[in-house]
């Protein structure tokens, strides 16, 4: 017997990542040529050990930790949020305009069940994160791709020309998955004044906003200043990761900032799906934003470095072109006869690097896609850096 199946899901492309891990089935790599996995943005260390006894302690001894909590999250960590994002961004934030989720991706999608419906549109730069795609592509709502130029910096006048009456919002990622850059304040505040004279939506995912060169309140910076406008709440709706700054990853925390009353119908999404957000980790993300910012800077400077090591590999490569460089990401473009997936599987196979292809951040109809490379520094240190470019040098097609 055939069951249904609902032709949005099976219409969606598969997970990216699991499809590269795939690639690996079959393959052993040795001590003396370990594989580097440059494939996905996620930490692979532990938290911190003061975080991990803060996390052991409640527990053990905190009962609330193994119950339900409010669908939008814990008191105190929406006001913590309020209050250091009121600082960092120089706006004022209540915590009644805060909620927490299970992770940025939940955020995305509770946020996106209300703002659009099957038939409408969101408009996207690409490349683009391919699970914003993905849950798009579920719901039947038309992805249409904004094309970023040189720089990868999307344009608003070339986003505007593509507003039609089924557009409910612009998404924009910054520091950018993939592509690396880090949108400057004036471009993001183009594009809140393009979703405001349009009535639509300006949806800003900073997942990465610990990691930015501008970002810190020990050197004063301050990524955007879209959170000074008085009137924010009424076109901004802003995302945001713990998984990447106190490397809470398996615990699944993230946060929504907008208006309440958007937050009210986010509500009614996020009670369905998850009921509440992860108790511990909560009490992880709070017990972070209080006592971990010195560390968060140092692995902040770190990530930073990297970056620098990226930048002068990609400019000594012969034949490669870095398209853009940040938070965790390296988007370059590849010198080979060859599509990227090709070339990817045999990477794996004769360099033991694995790295995600362009064609799995760019639609069908964008060629360039083909040429292109995602690449997840973070989990790489220096010395790792410059093997897999010495693996890169040794490569032919």
């Amino acid at each position: 017997m055939v069951h249904p199946l609902n032709p949005a899901i099976a219409a969606t492309f598969p997970p990216p990542v699991m499809e590269a891990r795939r690639w690996l089935q079959g393959l052993t790599f040795s001590h003396e040529r370990p594989l580097i996995n440059v494939s996905q943005a996620a930490p692979v260390d532990s938290p911190p050990l003061a975080l991990r006894e803060a996390l052991a302690e409640a527990a053990i001894n905190d009962p609330q930790a193994h119950l339900y909590g409010p669908v939008l999250g814990m008191p105190e960590l929406r006001a913590e949020i309020a209050v250091q994002w009121s600082q960092a961004y120089g706006g004022a934030i209540a915590p009644d305009q805060v909620a927490i989720t299970q992770g940025c991706n939940q955020a995305f999608t509770a946020v996106m069940s209300t703002l659009a419906g099957a038939g409408d549109e969101v408009i996207v730069p690409t490349p683009w994160y391919f699970n914003h795609k993905m849950w798009l592509d579920m719901q039947g709502v038309r992805t249409v791709p904004l094309a970023a130029g040189d720089g990868l910096l999307p344009d608003p006048e070339r986003a505007a020309a593509l507003i039609g009456p089924r557009t409910r919002a612009i998404v924009l990622v910054s520091p950018n998955n993939p592509g690396g850059v880090e949108y400057p304040p004036a471009l993001v505040a183009a594009f809140r004044d393009l979703c405001r004279a349009q009535g639509i939506a300006l949806v800003l995912d900073e997942t990465y906003r610990d990691f930015d060169s501008r970002h810190g309140l020990e050197i004063g910076g301050r990524p955007h200043e879209l959170f000074s406008d008085p009137d924010w709440a009424d076109v901004l709706v802003h995302l945001y990761s713990f998984s990447k700054a106190y490397r809470l990853t398996g615990h699944r925390v993230g946060a929504i900032v907008a208006s309440a009353a958007r937050l009210s119908e986010v509500e009614k999404f996020l009670d369905t799906v998850a009921i509440c957000p992860s108790q511990l980790g909560q009490i992880g993300a709070l017990w972070g934003m209080r006592n971990l910012a010195q560390w968060v800077a140092g692995e902040r400077a770190e990530i930073l470095d990297r970056r620098r090591a990226m930048v002068d590999g990609f400019s000594a490569l012969e034949g490669w072109r870095l398209l853009g460089c940040g938070a965790y990401f390296a988007y370059v473009e590849h010198p080979f006869d060859a599509p990227s997936p090709e070339v990817a599987r045999r990477l794996v196979r004769e360099q033991a690097v694995l790295m995600l292809p362009g064609t799995m951040f760019q639609p069908d109809e964008h060629p360039e896609g083909a040429r292109q490379f995602r690449i997840a520094f973070a989990n790489a240190d220096r010395k790792g850096i410059a093997e897999m470019f010495a693996r890169l040098k040794s490569f032919s097609w």
